[in-house]
């Protein structure tokens, strides 16, 4: 079995079942990669934005695009509905402050 970018995954497989859920997993596992990446971009474009703190508009923009992002990573499990809350109040410490 072929795998992609880097994923290693059980090749042992002996029945048509494992087989199946071994290429179930590096689909999910593909996906979730670029989810995760696309929040970690945008957190650096809001603290980038943040720190910058001269164009007020493009913040409220990108910390929309932000929370927006996390709040559907919560709701599927990618990451802990915790850390979707304290990166919300941080983004809103930013826009407030």
């Amino acid at each position: 079995m072929a795998l992609s970018a880097g994923i290693s995954a059980p090749l042992m497989a002996n029945t048509k079942s494992a087989i199946k859920n071994n290429r179930k997993t590096i689909a999910r596992t593909l996906h979730n990669r670029s989810r995760k990446t696309r929040i970690k971009t945008l957190a650096k474009k809001v603290a980038a934005l943040a720190a910058d703190g001269s164009d007020k508009e493009a913040l409220k923009a990108a910390a929309i695009d932000y929370v927006s992002a996390m709040d559907k990573a919560a709701k599927t499990n990618l990451v802990h509905n915790n850390k979707a809350s304290r990166a919300k109040a941080s983004v809103a410490k930013y826009i407030a402050g």
